[in-house]
This record gives structure tokens, sequence and C-alpha cells, in this order.
């Protein structure tokens, strides 16, 4: 099963490797990567996203404001929060997030949340 993605981090050396590690993985389709979470509202209003990739530091807004402002739109992708900062990954339950990703990540962790997804997409074809 394809999953369309999307990635956010505004370090643009990281938003790189995101990107290398997904279009190493054949199921996935990477739509579009963003250094500003301000951005990435729109596109997912206009375009059908599985999953966003997030860092949660940003300066524009957080990867947690971003991850409340996707829950809004119809049919909401769902969200997996990064950081280096691991206390983080108390907030990213608090809001429900679908995973966390303490940095630095490796290809099999973005893998494992893919296969999740899919996984949890087989179940439950609306569990979103």
């Amino acid at each position: 099963m394809e999953v369309n993605v999307v990635i956010v981090d505004n370090a643009p050396e990281l938003l790189d490797k995101l990107a290398r590690i997904f279009r190493g993985i054949e199921e996935v389709n990477l739509l579009g990567k963003f250094e500003e979470a301000v951005a990435v509202v729109e596109y997912v209003r206009e375009h059908p996203v599985d999953m966003v990739f997030t860092d949660i530091v940003m300066p524009d807004i957080s990867g947690i404001r971003l991850a409340k402002e996707l829950n809004k739109v119809e049919n909401p992708p769902v969200v997996v929060l990064m950081s280096s900062i691991p206390g983080f990954s108390l907030e990213a339950w608090k809001i429900r997030a679908f995973g966390f990703l303490e940095k630095p990540y490796t290809r099999a962790q973005v893998l494992t949340m893919v296969e999740k997804y899919q996984k949890e997409r087989k179940k439950e074809p609306d569990f979103l």
C-alpha cells in the first residue's frame, strides 16, 4: 500500500537526510519537503497526504501546533513528531500524535513508522 508523505524540518541538512530515507522506501510517495510548517497546512488542504513527519522546534510554528492545525482539516494526515529533546515525547502522547522519533533517527525507525501506519490502515481502513 502506497503512503503519501510530507516532511517538515527547518534544518535543511536534516530535511535532505529524511528525504533520502523516504526516497529509498518503495511504497512511499514523498509529496513535499518544507522548511516552514505554516505552508504545510495549506498544502495538506489541497493534496491527499497520509503522513506528516515534522520537527517539533521550528521558528514559525511548532510541530505540536502544526499537528493541532492539521487535525482541523478534512481527512487529516497522521503526524509523527521528531525532536532531539526526549521530553517532547510526552507532548506527542498528549496530542495523540501517531508517533515520535528522537533525533538522530535511523532509516529503520522511519520505516517502522511507515509500516505501523500501513498495518493500522489495513486493520481499519477508516482509522483516521
